[in-house]
């Protein structure tokens, strides 16, 4: 297995809705290696989440996590109990909003090093989706965890979250971000 080039904005693989995983593709040798590359190119980058697409490959595949201690994301508030999951693998999923209320958070991504930006997306989804055995599973995942459920899974329709940042005074550099907009700052000094 190995650690793949992760495609950057401006790659036309990165704008296209992917294609479905059928259940022979699920119990392929190959597909079992993606899914290896993946996690080993999310670690690599010190990811929370990746998807298909982003290592050049437009299949409906995402692996989704969010690790309490990840240091991407200081500003994820830690009494978040729905915060706290396992890292997924989702394939072929199928998004419901159950709270339309906004939710927003400072975005970063693989694809879109060096960047971030303060997206407001809806608070409470349902994802379904088929797991690697090729069974169907349900969750219903709210606050921060729905926020990378769908960052995630928008890669997947060929979507950016740099294309759903509705203000763009809030988009930022890393360097920038880290002195004007991160708020954790402040109580570390």
């Amino acid at each position: 297995m190995a650690v793949r080039e992760v495609l950057k904005m401006g790659h036309p693989t990165l704008r296209v809705k992917a294609e479905p995983v059928s259940a022979e593709e699920i119990q392929s040798r190959e597909f079992k290696d993606l899914i290896q590359d993946m996690f080993e190119t999310m670690q690599e980058e010190d990811g929370i989440g990746i998807a298909a697409p982003q290592i050049g490959v437009s299949k409906q595949v995402a692996i989704v996590g969010v690790p309490k201690d990840n240091p991407r994301y200081p500003d994820v508030p830690e009494d978040e109990e729905e915060d706290d999951f396992d890292i997924l693998i989702v394939i072929n999923p199928k998004v419901t909003v159950l709270d339309k209320t906004p939710s927003g958070f400072w975005e970063g991504c693989l694809s879109v090093p060096g960047l971030r930006g303060y997206v407001e997306r809806p608070s409470k989804i349902k994802v379904e989706f088929t797991n690697p055995l090729g069974e169907t599973e349900v969750l219903e995942v709210s606050g921060f965890g729905a926020t990378v459920f769908q960052h995630e899974l928008d890669h997947l329709d060929g979507v950016l979250y740099v294309d759903r940042v509705a203000d763009t005074t809030k988009l930022s550099y890393m360097d920038e971000f880290m002195e004007f907009h991160d708020t954790d700052i402040e109580d570390e000094e």
